[in-house]
């Protein structure tokens, strides 16, 4: 079993509950510890986040079996007065990809 993921140093312009939310809306059938891969966390980070995301009304999630289905909630406005009005559907339009977007190259100006 590996690790803690390899840190990042320095800023970056997403936050780690948004990136686990992308994740969650990507595939509502996600495991934690795929979650804590693709966002360089560990496991007991992501947990926190996704109960950070649930007691705020922004998801909630199913048990089936030993896996949990989430559900975003895409109404929900962001809490930040900067965003006021803009709802999570549009912040997950921006980070999350649709599937023919996948390697496709960025287009320079």
């Amino acid at each position: 079993m590996p690790g803690a993921p390899e840190s990042h140093t320095g800023w970056t312009f997403v936050t780690n509950h948004a990136r686990v939310l992308a994740a969650i809306a990507d595939d509502p059938h996600v495991r934690i510890r795929d979650i804590a891969a693709h966002c360089r966390l560990t496991e007991r980070a992501v947990q926190r986040i996704i109960s950070d995301l649930e007691r705020a009304g922004y998801l909630s999630h199913t048990r089936e079996g030993r896996a949990n289905t989430y559900r975003i909630q895409p109404d929900k406005v962001l809490r930040h007065p900067a965003e006021a009005g803009l709802s999570v559907a549009s912040l997950l339009s921006l980070l999350v990809q649709d599937e023919s977007d996948h390697g496709r190259k960025p287009v320079s100006r």
